[in-house]
């Protein structure tokens, strides 16, 4: 499934490369018992804050809880996102390893990963994510509490995301 699903996403997202293409209160949600996790200081891009709020206005659109940004697993998300520019290619490579770093670091119950890259813009990869079964399953994930986010661009100028989700 997980094989199936990633060739779905590297198909669309190659398709894509080629074309340019319960709360009331909006933005990223950091709540008092995260603020030990976040003592890493990392600074967001436009593109990666676009996305978490897609991803939390999803997840209210379906009746869900928007989830907190935890530095500490965008940190891991950032690793991985740096590993998938150096070989080239969009993967899960390594998901245990960051899932047992997880578990110590934030105490993380349980980890789910999205990846993606060629996207031009945060709506774009956000939608794609939506559309694809998998992918959709992580976002509305209601035992989900926190995520984290990484979006770098490589030589070419193509974007690559990870989007991790944890429960604590």
């Amino acid at each position: 499934m997980k094989t199936i699903t990633l060739r779905l996403l590297l198909i669309l997202s190659l398709t894509f490369s080629f074309y340019s293409c319960t709360s009331d209160e909006d933005g990223i949600y950091l709540d008092e018992t995260s603020s030990k996790f976040n003592d890493i200081n990392l600074s967001y891009t436009q593109m990666e804050f676009e996305i978490l709020n897609l991803v939390n206005e999803h997840r209210k659109s379906v009746g869900l809880n928007p989830l907190n940004t935890i530095n500490l697993v965008s940190k891991e998300a950032i690793s991985h996102t740096d590993y998938m520019i150096s070989v080239g290619t969009v993967s899960h490579d390594n998901f245990s390893d960051r899932h047992q770093k997880l578990v110590k670091g934030v105490a993380a119950k349980k980890v789910g990963e999205n990846v993606a890259y060629g996207y031009r813009s945060a709506k774009a990869v956000v939608n794609a994510w939506i559309n694809s079964d998998g992918h959709r399953m992580n976002i509305e994930n209601e035992n989900f509490t926190d995520f984290g986010i990484s979006t770098k661009q490589d030589a070419e100028g193509r974007n690559y995301f990870t989007h991790i989700f944890i429960k604590r």
